[in-house]
């Protein structure tokens, strides 16, 4: 993907979290339109915290990512440099579908996104038809890896 605007770069993210009335993070991805990808899954979160359908259809899908599976400690100090990494020119905008997403990264990084960040709420600008297009080809619903390239491919 090629970034869209010369003055901001979008990066998409998505999470999966225990259910939404513990909402403990579970996985989180961020995937840009020129290319680059976080996705990072914790090992320490509450399993007897997950909903029915969370572990009957988020858990059988963990550990496909090699490597990627870590303590939440890790996995925030790792999401932290990622960001970090990320250049300043084009403005990075954190873009996300669900509230609770920007919510699950902030509480994970300790406070707000960091210096030169925005977010925005993108769901009113996802294309229906090409997102469920994209997760009939590719398929991962509600794996944050596959949930955050789909919304990147369906943003219009």
């Amino acid at each position: 993907m090629k970034p869209r605007s010369v003055w901001k770069t979008r990066y998409f993210v998505d999470t999966e979290f225990t259910s939404f009335e513990d909402h403990q993070l579970i996985s989180v991805a961020i995937v840009s339109e020129d290319g680059r990808e976080f996705y990072a899954e914790r090992t320490d979160f509450d399993l007897n915290a997950c909903s029915d359908f969370v572990r009957a259809v988020v858990v059988p899908q963990l550990g496909q990512m090699p490597g990627r599976a870590m303590r939440l400690e890790q996995l925030r100090a790792e999401l932290r440099e990622w960001l970090r990494a990320v250049p300043g020119r084009p403005k990075p905008v954190l873009s996300y579908d669900y509230t609770g997403d920007l919510e699950l990264v902030e509480a994970l990084l300790g406070g707000g996104l960091p210096a030169g960040w925005r977010h925005e709420n993108i769901s009113a600008k996802l294309d229906q038809a090409r997102l469920a297009a994209y997760v009939a080809e590719h398929g991962g619903e509600h794996h944050a890896l596959y949930d955050a390239r789909a919304n990147a491919h369906a943003f219009r």
